[in-house]
């Protein structure tokens, strides 16, 4: 699924495909928030982004959809 993060006072949102469920996600930016620390999401290479709560605007969760295979596939 395909996770925007808008940066305060950012001219650019970190854009990034995760496995994680949209809940997963939900859950990990409220304790984030709520601890006034960081929000650590991992792409589906297995990299980790780091972001402080404190400079988050907004965060874009996709819809989950499995991804089609083939010809057909747009």
């Amino acid at each position: 699924m395909e996770i925007k993060v808008g940066i305060v006072h950012g001219a650019r949102e970190i854009v990034l495909e995760s496995e994680e469920t949209a809940a997963a996600i939900e859950t990990a930016f409220a304790k984030a928030v709520a601890d006034e620390g960081l929000l650590s999401l991992v792409d589906e290479r297995g990299r980790k982004v780091l972001i402080p709560a404190s400079r988050i605007a907004y965060l874009e969760i996709g819809q989950e959809h499995a991804r089609r295979v083939g010809f057909g596939a747009v």
